[in-house]
């Protein structure tokens, strides 16, 4: 027995020995992280993105070599892991929010950015960022001051509303409202108007969240006076009414007009809230467009207070703006929320720089972008299509054709939701066949470039509407880089 044991240890330890010496003779077939750091390329990496990062970026390499590694094919050089940290790096580095051309044919498109703001607005922004301003500061007194006075006297101004907050969107406009005028008690609203817009934004859930009761009158496409009337009680703080945004109820339908429902809202002491949604501070009508009810319009009427945003038809930065009788708008102000809710220096710089260009509407189509694509004309346009469609289609080759077609472009956002405007642009089919998915492919290819082109298939066609191009040299001068993704 003794001597079976020791002839185990004797072998175990063989074993050992054979293990510890295998192991001294096979090399690593991966650089150590120090190594890689201290080639040139490494070097160059932590110089440019740091330390951290570029260790980061050599392990995340070597583990992913580890996860594919084949034995037989050697050792990895560590030259190469640091390439491969370096283009991670530069890869981590690229923007993800980039620009690009919207040739969607929707001017106002909530996934792109909705309005692109004038060029008075990106000097006040880049201003704003460079220096300490005075957002919350009176000069004059030398005291702590209100950011919404930048903008108060401009909406005064421009709509006749005795004051104005701004918060940082439309649907906040709606929650302050509702929470400071109406938190515990009911707020009547037609429920033709029980809307639900982008991002499964809806008027009751935002009822619930601001702490108001919802009180449902009449019925999906007939609300009367009496319906209104009917539903007023001693639990009832105020009627709203909403705008439709994205849609419209045709057909045999009835809706009490604003100026009635406000008056009806006044002999029962109780404010009208308007929520305009997009919202507009000029007649759209006077520039060829489909009339749309302005901020000035629902103040006239008689609401107590008006909701809109900024970022849509007034074509300013994302910002919800609450106009009306200065004791509605005081509650408003002195919510707690107002404090959670309120933009920062760069929003309200650049509400302000939009604002003032609606002083003179002579000029207000030449100086802000949303109105000036709202006006193009589909002449322009089919002329610029015909200076793009040889390039364009040399760049495809011969498997895809490139045509001119005239196409309607809408204004987006909710903004009235049945017009649409004459436009033109490029129509883009397989050569042989309409397959979908190399239509898909297509697509993929126009996003890949260094300006994505975001376009939309429709019927068989990849369509470029040009309504939203205003750098056509720019467009054209990347379309070699759509040669080499062939």
């Amino acid at each position: 027995m003794q001597q079976m044991i020791e002839n185990c240890i004797e072998m175990t330890n063989l074993a050992k020995k054979n293990r510890n010496t295998h192991a001294t003779t096979i090399k690593s077939p991966f650089p150590s992280v120090e190594s890689v750091c201290q080639t040139p390329q490494g070097q160059l990496s932590i110089a440019r993105y740091g330390q951290n990062a570029t260790t980061g970026a050599v392990r995340h390499v070597l583990a992913a070599l580890r996860d594919n590694i084949n034995f037989e094919t050697g050792q990895h050089d560590a030259t190469d892991v640091a390439d491969a940290a370096f283009a991670r790096l530069l890869q981590l580095d690229v923007p993800t929010l980039r620009p690009v051309f919207n040739l969607t044919g929707t001017v106002l498109h909530t996934n792109l950015g909705r309005a692109i703001l004038p060029e008075e607005a990106i000097t006040a922004v880049a201003t704003a960022m460079r220096e300490a301003t005075n957002i919350e500061y009176d000069i004059e007194t030398g005291k702590r001051g209100e950011r919404d006075d930048h903008v108060r006297d401009l909406v005064r101004e421009l709509t006749g509303a005795e004051d104005c907050l701004i918060v940082n969107n439309a649907a906040a406009a709606v929650l302050l409202a509702l929470s400071s005028l109406s938190a515990g008690r009911e707020t009547i609203v037609s429920r033709g108007e029980l809307i639900e817009i982008g991002g499964s934004f809806r008027i009751p859930d935002i009822m619930r969240r601001a702490g108001a009761r919802l009180k449902e009158v009449g019925t999906t496409n007939r609300t009367h006076a009496h319906d209104y009337s009917d539903a007023i009680s001693s639990r009832s703080a105020a009627i709203m009414k909403v705008h439709t945004s994205n849609y419209r109820i045709q057909g045999f339908t009835a809706e009490v007009e604003p100026k009635a429902l406000a008056a009806l809202a006044h002999n029962h002491g109780l404010p009208l809230i308007d929520d305009l949604g997009s919202g507009t501070l000029v007649d759209l009508a006077r520039y060829g467009m489909a009339r749309e009810r302005t901020v000035q319009d629902a103040l006239g009427d008689g609401a107590g207070l008006v909701l809109f945003s900024g970022d849509k038809l007034l074509g300013g930065p994302q910002v919800g703006i609450i106009a009306g009788r200065k004791d509605l708008v005081s509650q408003c102000a002195r919510n707690p929320l107002k404090r959670a809710l309120r933009v920062d220096k760069l929003r309200m710089a650049a509400l302000a720089a939009t604002l003032k260009l609606y002083r003179n509407p002579d000029t207000l189509a030449e100086r802000l972008p949303t109105l000036k694509f709202f006006t193009r004309q589909r002449g322009e346009l089919a002329i610029l299509a015909g200076i793009l469609r040889v390039p364009m289609q040399t760049a495809l080759g011969d498997h895809w054709l490139v045509s001119v077609v005239d196409l309607k472009s809408q204004i987006g956002s909710g903004a009235l939701p049945l017009e649409t405007m004459e436009s033109a642009g490029l129509a883009i089919v397989a050569a042989r066949g309409s397959g979908g998915r190399a239509l898909d492919t297509l697509a993929r290819r126009l996003r890949s470039l260094p300006t994505p082109v975001i376009g939309r298939i429709h019927d068989g066609r990849l369509l470029l509407d040009l309504r939203c191009l205003d750098d056509a040299d720019r467009f054209i001068s990347q379309l070699q880089a759509l040669r080499a993704t062939a």
